[in-house]
């Protein structure tokens, strides 16, 4: 049965940056802040960037991250040998689409800042509270819309959530039965937490 998708149709994933190679050209302010969205919430992930120029700001920023290499120079099509994922935060944009079209051709996945017809993924808000972490994406309408959600979400969310998720975790571990079982005492289980809320 076809149905016809409307609104936001991207879909959620998320990536285990810490076992992928990331690229990232560009040196300057928006690098920045995307290096700081990539190891904020991936710390270990591998990244080399490539500029002509890189910032004292990302300098200092990459000092603190030994999986970070800088290489300052032009980017060069062989920069995309071995890459998992490529992130590009020029302001060239002939070099943008280049970028864009060798990475389509060796089939890597690609972000150019603020050009959302050539990403196949955009870094959007997250919320993050221990083991729990929610992506929010606005389909790249909004990302102020994105950020005042994030907050109305960080205020909302209890820190002891951690704690139990660290029971739940402990809990699936012990249950035993098949599948269908095992979810159904979880379900119980977290049934007890939203009841407890609703009645607050």
């Amino acid at each position: 049965m076809n149905q016809r998708s409307t609104g936001n149709e991207l879909f959620p994933v998320f990536l285990q940056l810490n076992n992928l190679q990331v690229l990232l050209v560009g040196g300057g302010s928006v690098a920045l802040e995307k290096l700081t969205a990539l190891l904020g919430n991936s710390p270990h992930t591998k990244i080399t960037l490539v500029a002509r120029e890189i910032s004292a700001e990302v300098r200092s920023f990459a000092a603190a991250y030994p999986g970070i290499q800088l290489d300052e120079r032009a980017f060069e099509d062989t920069d995309l040998n071995g890459v998992d994922v490529a992130v590009v935060a020029s302001n060239n944009a002939p070099l943008n689409n280049h970028i864009r079209e060798e990475a389509r051709r060796r089939h890597i996945l690609i972000n150019v800042a603020d050009k959302p017809e050539l990403c196949d993924f955009y870094l959007g808000s997250v919320v993050k509270k221990g083991n729990l972490k929610i992506g929010i994406s606005t389909n790249g309408k909004s990302p102020t819309i994105a950020k005042r959600i994030k907050e109305l979400l960080n205020e909302a969310l209890p820190h002891e959530i951690d704690e139990t998720l660290d029971y739940m975790g402990r809990l699936r571990d012990q249950l035993k039965g098949n599948f269908a079982d095992k979810v159904r005492q979880l379900n119980a289980h977290t049934a007890m937490l939203v009841d407890s809320k609703e009645r607050k």
